[in-house]
């Protein structure tokens, strides 16, 4: 699936994304795309609350698109992230994310570092997943 992945469509959806990101507290934005097994891209932005700890990363809006849009699994996955008023680059989703991403992540699921494409094993090695509660 990775050749056949419109990459540049992913950066596009992410930075719209980012647009509406609700970052009033940190004013750090973030943007996430991915494209799911059937075509699809789904994609989410960070949304804070006063009480910081019940922020949600821009990962968490896309995991509730894809379940609401259908589910399925994800093949290719991209986020931006920057502070208001700086350039959007490329970023990494944190250890929460990361887990997240992996219940939904399809067996070759790529992500697009600052330091490259790399299959999502690499980000997160020896994860914990669902087969693991049977």
């Amino acid at each position: 699936m990775l050749s056949e992945t419109d990459w540049e469509r992913l950066h596009v959806a992410a930075r719209e994304a980012q647009t509406h990101a609700y970052c009033p507290y940190s004013h750090y934005r973030v943007g996430a795309a991915a494209l799911t097994e059937d075509g699809r891209i789904v994609t989410g932005c960070n949304s804070e609350n006063a009480s910081y700890g019940l922020g949600l990363c821009a990962e968490c809006g896309l995991i509730s698109q894809l379940t609401l849009s259908g589910g399925g699994k994800l093949v290719a996955f991209l986020c931006y992230g920057n502070p208001e008023g700086q350039t959007p680059v490329l970023t990494v989703p944190c250890g929460r994310c990361r887990q997240l991403l992996r219940e939904h992540a399809g067996p070759e699921l790529v992500i697009e570092t600052p330091a490259g494409r790399r299959p999502f094993q690499e980000i997160l090695p020896e994860s914990f997943g669902p087969e693991f509660l049977s």
